[in-house]
Formats: structure tokens, C-alpha cells, sequence
């Protein structure tokens, strides 16, 4: 047999690929090596925030490795999920996205869209709720909807999330469904329902139309009185407070998703690896003890039925940006 140089160099370059390949599935095999990091596009004490600390924590026990919670605020959510976007597609670092993926592009704000993730699980839903300070003169729902219908435009102020963000979208069509104009009540940006919180308590805003369970500390310390949720029925956690069904006959449902997703190009292998073990995560006692105790909703999809869903509600907000007259 004669070897050529040609030869050499063919069967050179094969050992090397064959090194490469595996090494590469060696290192597959081995992932995680080394601590995940997990963005936050939302302040520290809201219900992201809360959310994502919590599985953080489930999730340490199943990868064996630290999972640090990093809050990268402002611009209405744009910052976190750009950073979530711009990392490494190699699984260390990934997010908490948010609703605000369906939503962002339309209000102009980023041409990031939902395109532009690796989906790996879906892990909660949540509901708004209406919330108003404990000394607001309004004792119902009903008042406070007669009293925003009666006064001049801008009489109310409301706050919760950025502008255009899920909270503010949701509580625009709440005013529609009810005949009023979306405009009617003047949305103050902040970076979560926690400084939308202080800023109600403090007397800066009217009202906050976050999760309820965003609003448990303040409730529970008597500063902050729920009128209602907008969600199918009462949340277990917080019998009391009534449904918008039940106190007005009103059916407008719209809540927040939130869920594990990282950069577009993720390896295959390693968002099975992190699907898997999130989703023991998820039916940890850790993860659903706290939701459960909280009053945050849970709710599983795996990566697939997940891109679903970020695909579906892409044109839903988007058809509500439309209506409310933000889409730029």
C-alpha cells in the first residue's frame, strides 16, 4: 500500500475531526461544569424576581450547580431580554423571559421577538389583579370604575411594569372591555410591581393592576386593599378577593407568562438536559410549596409546546397593542 501526502493529510485531518467530535460530545456529557447564570428583566421583590429565585433553587439540586439570579433592569424589559439574546448560546447562561417578549417589538421599542430564543419550559401564569392603597377613597371595584368613567382624563394614574408591558396591556383592555377609554387612566412606567407598590402606598399612583400575589406583603400589612382578579376563579391562596365575573359579569381574561428560554442556536442536547431537569424543578416541593403558598399560578410546558405558546401570543398582544393604540 502506498501512503501519499495526500493520504497523510486526509487521514490527519479525519483524526482530528474525530478528536473534535469527541471531545465536543464529551463535554455534552459533562454539562453543567460550572455555575448557570439566570437573568432577571425585572427588579428584585416583584413577582419575576420571586418566581425566578424559587426555581433557581430547584434547579441547583438537579444540576448540581449554582444557579446566581442576575436583575438586569430598564427599558420596559428590553435590557434583561436583550441580554438574554446576546449571551452564549451554551446553556450558562440563560433568563426568566416574560410576556413582554410578545409585546416589546410591537410598541417599537426592540425588534427582538420571540424568534429569537431557544424555548426550554414554561413555569408560571399569572392573573392581574386590581389593587388600590388601603386609604383610597374607593371601597369596590365599582366605585372605582364609576369614579374613573365620571373624572377628566388622567384624573388616575396606574403603574406596575414599563409602558406598553403586560400589566399596563392588560389593565388597557380591562378599561375597553368596560367601555372606557384605555387612555382614560395615565400609565406611570416602573421597572415591577415592587416600586409600583411603594409609589401606591406613598400616595404617588391610584392604582396597581399587578398579580395579587405581587401584592401580598402590602395587603398582609394593611397598606394595600385588592378589589378583584381577573382570572377564571379565585386564586386559592387569597379566597377573598372576588373575580371580575363575579363582581361585574366581566370575562376579559389576559395574564403573564413567564418561562425558561435562552439564545437562538442552543445546543440540542443541553436544552434537553435543562428541560429535564426543570421540570423536576417544577414539580418540586420547593418550587410548587412556595408558588402555592404565594399564590402564583404554575403551569408546565415543555420547550416545544412552549415556543408554541410564545408563537401564539405574539399575535394576540399584538392585536392588542393595536386596539389600546401603541403599536408603533
Amino acid at each position: 500500500m502506498i501512503i501519499t501526502n495526500h493520504s497523510l493529510k486526509t487521514i490527519f485531518a479525519s483524526s482530528i475531526a474525530a478528536a473534535v467530535m469527541t471531545a465536543s460530545g464529551s463535554a455534552l456529557a459533562d454539562y453543567p461544569e460550572r455555575p448557570l447564570t439566570l437573568i432577571v428583566p425585572w427588579a428584585a421583590g416583584g413577582g419575576t424576581d420571586a418566581t425566578a429565585r424559587t426555581i433557581a433553587r430547584a434547579l441547583e439540586e438537579e444540576l448540581g450547580q449554582n444557579v446566581n439570579v442576575v436583575n438586569r433592569t430598564g427599558g420596559s424589559g428590553v435590557v434583561g431580554h436583550t441580554a438574554m439574546i446576546n449571551a452564549e448560546p451554551d446553556g450558562y447562561t440563560i433568563g426568566l423571559a416574560t410576556g413582554e417578549v410578545n409585546m416589546m417589538h410591537w410598541l417599537g421599542l426592540t425588534n427582538l421577538t420571540y424568534e429569537d430564543f431557544t424555548p426550554i419550559a414554561q413555569i408560571n401564569y399569572d392573573f392581574p389583579g386590581i389593587q388600590v392603597a388601603a386609604d383610597s377613597p374607593y371601597e369596590t371595584l365599582e366605585e372605582l370604575l364609576e369614579a374613573i368613567r365620571s373624572e377628566p382624563k388622567g384624573t388616575f394614574t396606574a403603574s406596575g411594569t414599563g409602558q406598553g408591558g403586560v400589566w399596563h396591556l392588560a389593565f388597557a383592555g380591562f378599561l375597553m372591555d368596560q367601555g372606557i377609554p384605555a387612555d382614560q387612566v395615565i400609565w406611570i412606567p416602573s421597572e415591577g410591581a415592587a416600586p409600583a407598590m411603594t409609589e401606591l402606598v406613598s400616595g404617588g399612583i391610584d392604582i396597581v393592576p399587578s398579580s395579587v400575589p405581587e401584592a401580598r406583603s402590602m395587603i398582609e400589612a394593611g397598606r394595600v386593599k385588592s378589589f378583584a382578579v381577573m382570572s377564571p376563579e379565585r386564586i386559592p391562596s387569597f379566597p377573598d378577593v372576588p373575580t371580575t365575573n363575579e363582581l361585574i359579569g366581566s370575562s376579559y381574561q389576559v395574564g403573564e407568562w413567564r418561562g425558561i428560554a435562552g439564545p437562538k442556536g442552543m445546543d440540542p442536547e443541553v436544552v434537553a438536559t435543562l428541560e429535564s431537569a426543570l421540570e423536576t424543578a417544577y414539580n418540586s416541593d420547593t418550587y410548587q410549596g412556595f408558588m402555592s403558598q404565594q399564590g402564583f399560578g404554575t403551569e408546565w410546558r415543555n420547550a416545544e409546546e412552549f415556543g408554541q405558546l410564545m408563537e401564539d401570543m405574539d399575535s394576540v398582544f399584538g392585536e392588542i397593542v393595536e386596539q389600546v393604540g401603541l403599536a408603533n
